[in-house]
């Protein structure tokens, strides 16, 4: 999809660009600060044209026994057990202009969109010192803010994770393997062409629902001060299965994106999140 950013309200948040700190002991219960990222991403799945994004926003964390607000995104947590857990969050994808894109070029602007769904996640592995692994499968709807709302279709995302986290919260870092499963309308929603868009170079084209591509990456942080951290992430997509490789918005089989931040925690509550 396009930039990835998951936000509590839009445009007002940056939980994405916080660190992973969660699994650290007698945290407060909320934290607000402001952070900033750039990003290098694909323009969409399949685009050989790129974006570059510069973000500065305020973040907000709420740690709460059901509401939660933290660098997973922002939901209620259903239930918490030592090997499983379910909840129902909000995800979101930065908007792409098609003029800045050579092979969408007059067609319309893709939006901000909007994620909303439960997940699962089972906490398979402790591995000690050497980390944890879990199992995640999020199902999420997905809604287009742009001139109003239209609901675009559903996607899956399952995959592996794996977690390490140095003594205190010194430092962290997450690797993940998965991929990424959409219905005719999220996939239309890239890789459609209607016959009024269609050029001698760019056929109308109808998409079909399936894979959408194939995903490794790694995030790290590292705390900076007791007020700082800093961040980056890499990530590589495969979109050769992709269900709709014949559509002629699919350019490149392979995607490559990364970014680095800083997070500075301005304010955080007296209580804990553990009382």
């Amino acid at each position: 999809m396009p930039t990835i950013l998951r936000f509590i309200i839009p445009a007002s948040t940056l939980v994405a660009l916080v660190p992973a700190v969660a699994a650290e002991p007698n945290l407060p219960l909320w934290e607000a600060g402001i952070g900033a990222a750039v990003f290098n991403t694909p323009a969409y799945p399949g685009a050989s044209d790129r974006s570059n994004r510069g973000l500065v926003l305020p973040f907000l964390l709420y740690r709460g026994k059901v509401l939660r607000a933290d660098q997973q995104g922002v939901g209620a947590r259903l239930l918490d057990t030592d090997k499983v857990e379910f909840d129902i969050g909000f995800a979101g994808a930065l908007p792409s202009r098609s003029d800045d894109v050579e092979a969408r070029r007059g067609m319309p602007d893709l939006g901000t969109l909007v994620e909303f769904g439960p997940r699962v996640k089972y906490k398979f592995a402790d591995l000690g010192e050497a980390g944890r692994l879990r199992f995640e499968l999020p199902v999420r709807a997905v809604i287009e803010a742009r001139g109003g709302l239209r609901r675009q279709g559903w996607t899956t995302e399952p995959r592996f994770v794996w977690e390490r986290r140095g003594d205190g919260g010194r430092w962290t870092m997450e690797a993940q393997v998965g991929a990424v499963f959409g219905d005719r309308r999220i996939h239309g929603y890239f890789f459609d062409v209607a016959p009024q868009y269609a050029t001698a170079d760019r056929p109308a084209y109808r998409a079909g629902s399936g894979l959408m591509l194939v995903r490794t990456g790694v995030f790290g942080t590292v705390k900076v001060n007791p007020d700082v951290r800093a961040f980056a992430f890499v990530r590589l997509d495969s979109y050769a299965g992709n269900a709709n490789r014949e559509s002629p918005l699919f350019r490149k089989d392979v995607g490559a994106s990364a970014g680095v931040g800083l997070a500075w925690t301005l304010a955080r509550s007296s209580k804990r999140a553990n009382e």
